[in-house]
């Protein structure tokens, strides 16, 4: 099992797929030409075209005998600095992170300031409008907990169960230093749950800024989850701001 950094922006997410170079493709063909066979690796969060991760999970068999601890040490030599294998570890032979009890935590960073800051375009989403990180907090309380989750997921979700459940959601807010960055300040909302819908954790972020705008309450929120339909809930965020932050096996 490697635990894998990345950052998303060059890539059309982590699955494998025809229109795009994936993570997944990078960290099989790295792997394979390292040892000498073929390679698909299992990843534990699928994540979407522009979604970073400090911390996701790849599985994979193999016959060769370099100790797992030394894998990052020999693999990152053959990656772009764009991904990172950040250890190794042996597991089971029918260790599958999908089919573990776990607990996702994902970010989700936003710029409030006048003017975008071009360090954080790719990391954060840019807003100009003013945010209420109180009002962002009372709207995230109805989410904790678990729930059908449909109103908060992509209508193209291939998941036949929407029920899912939140341990967590909090929002941070600091201001940043110095004189160019002004008023700015970086609002950053977690969320921890034991598993995620297409698109869930970004429309969750786009319901709570919609709330930050003054234009939802947690009323309102109660309200999305109970009606079990995508239109009531707010936009699904762009990707840029999102990161898996952890990846923790219970």
């Amino acid at each position: 099992m490697l635990r894998v950094a990345y950052d998303g922006t060059g890539y059309h997410g982590w699955q494998k797929q025809n229109n795009g170079i994936t993570i997944e493709e990078v960290l099989n063909d790295a792997l394979s030409e390292l040892l000498g066979e073929e390679i698909a690796v299992c990843g534990g969060s699928r994540t979407d075209a522009g979604v970073h991760a400090m911390d996701n999970v790849a599985v994979f068999d193999t016959q060769a005998r370099i100790p797992a601890e030394k894998m990052p040490y020999a693999l990152n030599r053959r990656l772009p600095d764009d991904i990172r294998i950040m250890s190794g570890a042996e597991v089971a032979e029918d260790f599958h992170p999908r089919h573990c009890d776990s607990v996702k935590t994902y970010e989700y960073r936003i710029l409030n300031a006048p003017f975008q800051i071009p360090q954080y375009r790719l990391y954060h989403y840019w807003t100009y409008v003013p945010m209420d990180v109180e009002k962002m907090r009372a709207a995230a309380v109805p989410l904790i907990g678990e729930h059908d989750f449909t109103s908060f997921c992509s209508l193209y979700a291939q998941a036949e169960d929407h029920v899912r459940t939140i341990y967590g959601i909090d929002v941070e807010e600091k201001a940043l230093s110095g004189s160019v960055a002004g008023a700015a300040r970086e609002i950053v909302i977690r969320v921890s749950g034991n598993g995620f819908l297409y698109n869930m954790v970004r429309i969750i972020a786009g319901t709570r800024m919609e709330a930050g705008r003054g234009r939802m309450t947690a009323e309102d929120v109660a309200r999305i989850l109970e009606a079990q339909e995508r239109h009531q809930a707010g936009p699904t965020a762009p990707p840029q701001g999102l990161v898996l932050a952890e990846y923790r096996f219970l």
